[in-house]
C-alpha cells in the first residue's frame, strides 16, 4: 500500500495528533518500518526539510518520510499547516498524507496524572483544561486528516499493530475507507470524497423518548427505517458506493471517505453510516467506522423548527 517505487512521487506521512494520544509511538513504528521520521518539526520550514532530507534507499530513490508536529510548535496555527502542505502538493512531487491521533479527554487525564507530566498547554492549570484547549485548536487538523486513529482503549502494542497494518511496505494495496457521520450545523467534512445528506429523513430529535438516544440505539434505528424513503435511499446510496470503490482504487486513489450528514450528527446520520459500514464488511470491505457529532449534546437550537 505504501511502498515507493523510482516513478512514484515520494510518499510523506505528516503524524499529528493531541498530546498524549501516541505520536512518538507512531513515530517509533514507522521508524522500524522503514519509514525516516523526522519529530517536533515546524510545518513552516517543511519545504526546505523536503529538499534536503537524504532518506535515499539503496537504489538512490527517496524512501518515505514521516514528519511529527503538535501544537507545541511555536506560533502553531492549524489553517497555515494545511495551506502550507496543499501548496505543496500542488507544486511538488510528493504525496502527502496526514495521520491524526486521537484520544478521550478521560484517559488523557489519566496518562498524564500517570506519568506526572504537565501538559504542554496547561503549565498552570489542571491537565484537563490544556486537554479542551488543544483539542479545540487541533480539530480542524482531525477534519482534514486522511486517517484518523482513536487510542482511547489502545494499548501501546494496539498502535503498534495498527501502524503496521496501515502503513507496512509490505501491508495490502487495498484502499483505506473510511465511512463517517456529522451535523450539518457543526459543519462539514473538508476530507470527504462522498457526501450524503441525510436530512430528508424524518428527525428523531423531535421525539423526547429518542432525543437522549443515538443511531446506534434500536428505537432510533426502527424510526429511521420506518420511514417511508429510508429503504429505497439507502438502497441506491449503497449501490452508488459499491460502484464507485473500485473505480476510484482503479486511479490509484488510497484513501475514501464517505460522509453520511444531517442536522445535528447524532440520529439519522450516524444510523447510515453504521449500516452501509456494515454492508461494506459484508462485501469483504474493512471499512474504518467514525461518528463526528456522537457525543454533541441535542439541543433544538442546532435542530432547527420541530414539524408541526
Amino acid at each position: 500500500m505504501l511502498s515507493d517505487s523510482p516513478d512514484r512521487p515520494t510518499r510523506v506521512l505528516l503524524v499529528t495528533g493531541l498530546s498524549g494520544a501516541g505520536k512518538t509511538t507512531a513515530l517509533r513504528a514507522l521508524e522500524d518500518l522503514g519509514w525516516e521520521p523526522v519529530d517536533n518539526f515546524p510545518v513552516r520550514l517543511i519545504g526546505r526539510l523536503l529538499h534536503t532530507a537524504p532518506g535515499a534507499g539503496q537504489d538512490g530513490d527517496s524512501g518515505p518520510l514521516a514528519i511529527g508536529f503538535d501544537s507545541r510548535t511555536r506560533g502553531f496555527d492549524p489553517h497555515a499547516v494545511m495551506a502550507e502542505i496543499e501548496g505543496l502538493a500542488k507544486a511538488e512531487d510528493f504525496a502527502f498524507s496526514t495521520l491524526f491521533l486521537d484520544c478521550g479527554a478521560e484517559e488523557l487525564e489519566r496518562r498524564y496524572n500517570e506519568t506526572r507530566r504537565r501538559h504542554p498547554l496547561a503549565a498552570d492549570r489542571p491537565a484537563a483544561a490544556g486537554i479542551a484547549a488543544e483539542r479545540e485548536l487541533m480539530e480542524p487538523l482531525r477534519r482534514w486528516a486522511d486517517v484518523v486513529i482513536s487510542t482511547t482503549d489502545f494499548s501501546s502494542n494496539d498502535l503498534l499493530r495498527t501502524i503496521r497494518e496501515l502503513f507496512a511496505p509490505t501491508a495490502p494495496q487495498d484502499m483505506t475507507v473510511t465511512v463517517s457521520s456529522f451535523g450539518f450545523a457543526r459543519g462539514m467534512v473538508p476530507t470527504a470524497d462522498l457526501v450524503f445528506d441525510m436530512r430528508f429523513l424524518d428527525n428523531p430529535h423531535w421525539d423526547e423518548n429518542l432525543r437522549p438516544l443515538t443511531g446506534r440505539d434500536a428505537p432510533v434505528a426502527e424510526r429511521i427505517q420506518g420511514d417511508p424513503a429510508w429503504a429505497e435511499a439507502f438502497e441506491r446510496i449503497r449501490d452508488l458506493v459499491i460502484f464507485l470503490l473500485p473505480r476510484y482504487e482503479a486511479q490509484g486513489k488510497a484513501y475514501v471517505n464517505i460522509a453520511f450528514g444531517c442536522t445535528g450528527g447524532k440520529h439519522r446520520s450516524v444510523f447510515a453510516a453504521e449500516a452501509l459500514a456494515a454492508a461494506l464488511r459484508g462485501l469483504g470491505h474493512n471499512p474504518t467506522l467514525l461518528h463526528r457529532n456522537l457525543d454533541s449534546n441535542a439541543a433544538d437550537g442546532v435542530e432547527g423548527a420541530a414539524r408541526a
